[in-house]
């Protein structure tokens, strides 16, 4: 979602595991949430050279290419209190390819490839992403844009408290896709090594 945000204002979020996609869709439209069509969105996540899976992401910046109905998209977010909660900054770029042979000259390194079909839409001044996310299934994230000077814990309490209100069955997660597809593809890597 490319919103303008001031440079002390950051960006909150609460994600969970859908089981039961439908009934979650269902839920929303009874608060009257009107979802856009799904649009297929692709990622590559980039970290800092000499960052990797299991070090701490708070106050590391990374990166993002983002392509979404051939419009690219580059992000870099500062998780500050935890992970769903970071300073983010994005613009529009031309040439994917041209920005990524530049976040690699900047020693930006590619770490996974994130690929899902998003739909979005406004709840009581929130966004709410409903996401089916290759490799991982099925999510709901819901995000607020606020001052750097309030808690991102405390905004995602409240979050949650829209969530659990839906009364839908949902795992609150606390990593971000990159992390949960990272953690795929070694449990995945480990079960085929050989011994």
């Amino acid at each position: 979602m490319t919103r303008a945000l001031a440079n002390n204002d950051h960006e909150v979020e609460a994600k969970y595991r859908v089981s039961d996609l439908h009934e979650l869709i269902k839920a929303l439209a009874q608060r009257q949430v009107v979802l856009t069509e799904p649009s297929v969105q692709d990622d590559q996540a980039y970290a800092p050279a000499g960052w990797s899976y299991g070090m701490s992401k708070i106050g590391v910046p990374f990166a993002r290419l983002r392509t979404q109905k051939g419009r690219h998209l580059f992000t870099v977010k500062k998780p500050i209190d935890n992970e769903m909660a970071c300073l983010e900054h994005d613009c529009v770029v031309h040439d994917r390819d041209a920005m990524h042979a530049a976040l690699d000259t900047m020693g930006w390194v590619p770490t996974v490839r994130i690929v899902k079909q998003r739909r979005t839409g406004e709840w009581d001044g929130a966004t709410v992403c409903v996401d089916v996310v290759d490799g991982l299934g099925a999510f709901v994230e819901v995000e607020r844009l606020v001052s750097s000077q309030d808690s991102g814990e405390q905004v995602q309490d409240g979050l949650d408290a829209m969530i659990r209100s839906l009364g839908v069955p949902v795992l609150r997660v606390v990593e971000t896709y990159d992390t949960l597809i990272w953690n795929l593809e070694s449990a995945a890597a480990g079960m085929s090594a050989p011994v």
